[in-house]
């Protein structure tokens, strides 16, 4: 008998703050990320984005391409090291909704699993915190000298994310119609449109795009917001983009 899973995001679907940025933080802390970069590369494009003038996924880039620089030749224990930090410090800081519903799932029996973009050491210890089934997330390759090669299998991408999807029905043997899948940014549109049951948490404005140009994810989704201490849930009928 085929089984059903839910499908989580991590970072600003789970998490309310993206972990790689507090990775990133914690690296420029223990000088493996030189503080310059941050303000000269970095802090533009958060601005941007702070502002609602720029693009999350801009932001997030140029982090990623200097985490991906830095980690290259670097022994494997220090960013594991710093993975377990961060989330000793930050996996509380969660979306209430997406806490109640791993925990809804749970006692349904449908297994949990986290496919992210942070890296795979960040998504492990997340889903060790929530006692989830399995996870996947981008893969900094490991030389047999415990040191960074600098190959990458990146996970932050649509289309490695719906690998990633199938991978985990074979593996699992899933029912993906009767899934489930949470995300919030275009890189979850492929994840979203291929679950039976998905949700769109705080979505970007570039996924809200997405979905309605979606005519059958449009049908299926549901939006949830969550301000403050009240969420909120809404089908894509009544939601509009406005500028």
């Amino acid at each position: 008998m085929k089984k059903i899973a839910a499908f989580f995001d991590v970072d600003g679907t789970i998490s309310r703050e993206g972990l790689i940025g507090e990775m990133f933080r914690k690296m420029i802390k223990y000088e493996l990320i030189d503080v310059a970069k941050w303000h000269d590369e970095v802090k533009p494009a958060f601005n941007e984005w702070n502002r609602r003038t720029g693009d999350y996924d801009n932001y997030l880039m140029k982090m990623v391409d200097i985490y991906t620089n830095t980690v290259k030749n670097t022994e494997a224990f220090l960013i594991e090291h710093i993975a377990h930090k961060v989330i000793a410090q930050n996996g509380d800081r969660v979306y209430t909704y997406s806490r109640q519903r791993i925990k809804w799932h749970k006692e349904q029996g449908h297994l949990v699993i986290a496919i992210s973009g942070s890296p795979v050491e960040l998504v492990g210890e997340m889903a060790d915190k929530y006692g989830m089934n399995d996870y996947k997330g981008t893969v900094y390759e490991v030389g047999s000298d415990g040191i960074y090669s600098g190959i990458i299998r990146p996970m932050w991408d649509s289309d490695s994310k719906r690998i990633a999807v199938l991978e985990m029905a074979d593996k699992h043997n899933l029912d993906l119609s009767l899934s489930y899948a949470y995300g919030d940014t275009t890189g979850d549109y492929s994840m979203l449109k291929m679950i039976g049951r998905p949700f769109a948490i705080n979505p970007t404005r570039e996924l809200i795009a997405k979905i309605l140009e979606d005519e059958k994810l449009k049908e299926k989704i549901s939006i949830i917001v969550e301000r403050k201490n009240v969420t909120y849930k809404m089908g894509m009928d009544s939601l509009d983009l406005v500028d």
